[in-house]
């Protein structure tokens, strides 16, 4: 990492008068060896608007609140904190749609968990420009680079590496939550979205009742952070399976009560298949998933 700015090299940069044009939203538990890169990621963007920083720490049980709490005071024009005195990921899901949106003062937001961080010090600049000037796309997201203690690993994580329809991303693609940056439009969730695991999930599909999803290659891939302490990568195969299907089961209901039969057909299928992976079927698994592809690309092809 380059050598970290004060806060007022930070923001004699801007020349918005002091509004608040993105919050940086980071979800923090028990990342106290990772939180520096994470944080001076942030504070390492240039750009010409103000941005804040929400850390929510997620009742932490090393010294990540300790850290947090020292950028906040050598930071605090930039840097806002929520810290959670018991777990609340352990109680229910949507920790940024529930905690941290709902406080964000920025017109765009931007994710990225504590241990994870960002490379290129225009990200923020390049994403914001682009959906200024594109009101009818309302996401950003680019690509990122998986490493673990032993470097770069050579695996597709699967994100997407393309720009997305409105519709797509009602069906929550996977993005790169790391990467994203989006318009600050959710609002309060849909009671019935509550049950999901998986926030990530929930917010593109509501996003995509707002515009469209612009992939952008000239942002530098994020640093994605393998680990046995990570939420997704500590979880076995079976229990990220049955996180999956509550957040499908969800999003299903949720679009059947808005009457979007399109959309809740494509959830229902995704909960067949995933209740194959959790009752262990993995062969019936795989060769469901390949046939509701197989079905997609054709009726994409019938239009």
């Amino acid at each position: 990492m380059t050598k970290i700015r004060s806060e007022e090299e930070i923001v004699s940069g801007w020349n918005d008068g002091g509004t608040v044009l993105v919050t940086v939203c980071c979800t923090t538990y028990n990342h106290e060896r990772y939180i520096h890169e994470a944080i001076e990621g942030f504070l390492s963007q240039e750009t010409e608007f103000p941005f804040e920083i929400i850390i929510h720490d997620d009742a932490s049980t090393d010294s990540t609140v300790d850290i947090a709490r020292e950028y906040a005071r050598r930071y605090p024009r930039l840097i806002r904190t929520i810290f959670q005195k018991e777990n609340q990921f352990s109680k229910a899901g949507l920790i940024n749609p529930r905690f941290v949106f709902p406080v964000a003062r920025g017109k765009y937001l931007a994710l990225c968990e504590g241990d994870d961080y960002w490379t290129d010090s225009s990200k923020l600049q390049k994403q914001v420009a682009f959906l200024e000037a594109n009101p009818d796309y309302v996401i950003t997201y680019s690509d990122c680079r998986p490493f673990d203690e032993d470097g770069v690993i050579d695996r597709d994580y699967g994100g997407a590496r393309e720009d997305l329809t409105s519709t797509q991303l009602k069906k929550a693609p996977p993005i790169y939550t790391l990467t994203s940056c989006f318009r600050n439009v959710i609002g309060e969730v849909p009671l019935d979205l509550m049950p999901a695991r998986y926030g990530d999930m929930v917010t593109w599909s509501l996003l995509g009742h707002h515009g469209r999803g612009k992939y952008l290659a000239d942002v530098a891939p994020s640093a994605y952070r393998v680990h046995a302490q990570g939420l997704h990568s500590r979880k076995a195969d079976t229990e990220r399976a049955v996180m999956r299907l509550i957040t499908i089961s969800a999003l299903y209901g949720y679009y059947v009560r808005l009457g979007d039969d399109q959309i809740a057909r494509y959830f229902r299928s995704r909960m067949l298949m995933t209740l194959l992976q959790t009752m262990g079927f993995g062969f019936l698994y795989r060769l469901a998933r390949m046939l509701v592809r197989s079905w997609e690309s054709i009726s994409k092809r019938l239009g």
